[in-house]
Formats: C-alpha cells, structure tokens, sequence
C-alpha cells in the first residue's frame, strides 16, 4: 500500500462529521470537487470504499467508521502538537470540551457565551453529558467534572467548589415533620441520584465538628439531578442537590433546606485533560478565563 497523504485523512474525517461533502467543502474552504477527489485518492490507497452514497445522504461504510473512530484521536493528538511547537498563543480552531448536563445548561453554557463572544476565531464544541467521556478516544480538549478523579491518565486542575444542600418540599415536611436533627431523617423517603456511589448515605457535621450519617430509604431513583430536583419539588422526597442547582427553588421556597446548622462536605469542580498532553493556548485560555469566575462562587461557592 502507498504512504497515505495525511491531509486527505483530515479531509475525510472534515466529511464524517459534517455529514457530506458539501458541508466538509465549506468547513475547510475547499471546492466539493477537491474534497471528493482527495476522498477517492484516499480510498485507492487504501483499497476499501470509505462512504456510501446515495442522492439524499453520505454514510460511513463499516471500514470508514473503523478509520474514523481511530484516527480521529491520532489527527487531535497531531493537531496539538502542531499548535504547540507553531504559535502558542493563538485562540483559533476547534475547541471540544464536555461537562455534566445539568452544570452546562445551569452554569457552563453562559459563561462559554461569553468566552465564544471573546474569542471569535474559536468554534467551541460542548457536550453536556452525565456518563464520563474518554477524553483521548473521542479527542475531547477538556472536561469540566465534579467529585474526585480516579484515572490516572488525566489531569485535574481545581477550578472552585460547590455546596450539597440537603432540601424537601414544605408538602413533603407537613407529612413527615420538620428534622431537628440528621438522625431524624433515617428511614425517610429520599429521592436517590444513581450517579452517586451511596446516594441513600449522607455524614453531617455541626460546627462544633460533631458528626452523624444517616441512610435514608429510596422512593425513586434517577440517574439526572434535574429530575431529583423536580421529583423532590413535588414532594415525593428528600434529596442532596448541588447549591447552583437550587437558587430559585429556595427562593421562592418551592424547596426548603434541612438541618441549616449542620453541613455536608463539599464538592469539587475539576478541569480535566490527558495527562502528558502540550495544552493548546486554546485550552490554557478557556482554564484561565473560567478558573477566578467559579472560584469567586459564580456557579459555585467560593473557596
């Protein structure tokens, strides 16, 4: 087999994942012609068909996904590099970065407004997702994650913490009574978030340093903490949310916090990226820029 042109590996990857040539033509400033004929060179040096055509849509043949799926953490690998050992400090290209669901449409996304209006040369991709993403595989940039970080083959750089505020709807506390103290939540019906290691398990602490856990019992379990909101909002539960989540609801007093001279351990806000990576100026940038708003308690409480 002949050495493959790299370029034509962008080019073929530029039509994946705008979804045609047309679309790939105009994302790299190229005539369709050139893309199409850059994509059948590259399938004669290969000796497979990479796409499946047909008048309505472009699909990736079952070796064209392989190729895709593979080369795409390679091309961003490369990409980095490229940046790294050029210009530092250019704010340009595509910056893909994902956080939890409910952190990106709560906090995240304004704040990535207002760096995107900042940085007009920059095309930002995010992806708001519960399940932890591969950052390498699915040549992700950089994440946003809560919690504690357990792959050794990242990075984390704390950007700022959140409280976990213990609420219930005023319905919910005209039936079960008011808690005085946290052993009187044992037994009572919670509202569980599945992505937490002991959802139903909660330790307090006064501030005289006293502490109590208490388990409570699940009457509904979900994987999302905008449905553990609602769900406690209707009274179906208690619950642990996090404080950003929560603002408007303990305002209006839709929910009402527990036990408010105990607390729970706080969590963590993380900027996450492969370990022995170059950081684009791209990235650097983003981190910076984020790192003294979420410190300084905008969508967090500050440390």
């Amino acid at each position: 087999m002949k050495q493959t042109d790299l370029n034509r590996l962008g080019i073929f990857a530029a039509v994946v994942e705008a979804g045609g040539f047309t679309a790939a033509a105009e994302r790299l400033g190229l005539a369709k012609s050139q893309v199409s004929q850059q994509v059948a060179k590259l399938e004669a040096e290969l000796g497979v068909a990479l796409f499946s055509r047909t008048t309505r849509r472009v699909m990736t043949t079952e070796a064209g996904d392989a190729l895709h799926k593979a080369s795409t953490p390679l091309l961003a690998e490369l990409q980095r590099v490229l940046e790294q050992v050029g210009d530092g400090t250019r704010i340009e290209g595509r910056l893909r970065l994902t956080a939890p669901a409910d952190y990106t449409a709560g906090v995240l996304g304004p704040l990535l407004a207002r760096f995107a209006l900042a940085h007009p040369a920059l095309e930002i991709e995010l992806i708001g997702a519960d399940r932890v993403l591969d950052l390498v595989g699915e040549g992700i940039d950089l994440a946003i994650r809560h919690g504690f970080l357990t792959d050794s083959r990242l990075r984390a750089l704390k950007l700022g913490t959140f409280r976990q505020l213990p609420v219930a709807a005023p319905a919910l506390l005209a039936r079960i009574g008011q808690p005085q103290q946290p052993a009187d939540l044992n037994g009572q019906p919670w509202v569980a978030l599945t992505a937490l290691p002991a959802p139903l398990t909660w330790q307090f602490q006064a501030a005289d340093g006293q502490r109590e856990t208490i388990t409570a019992r699940a009457a509904m379990r979900v994987n999302s903490a905008t449905v553990a909101r609602e769900c406690a909002g209707a009274g179906v539960g208690c619950t642990v949310l996090p404080d950003y989540m929560i603002h408007a609801e303990l305002a209006s007093g839709r929910l009402q916090l527990l036990l408010p001279d105990w607390m729970l351990p706080e969590g963590g806000i993380y900027a996450v990226y492969p370990a022995g990576r170059y950081l684009p100026a791209k990235v650097r940038a983003l981190i910076a820029f984020l790192r003294p708003l979420i410190g300084e308690g905008v969508g967090s409480s500050a440390q």
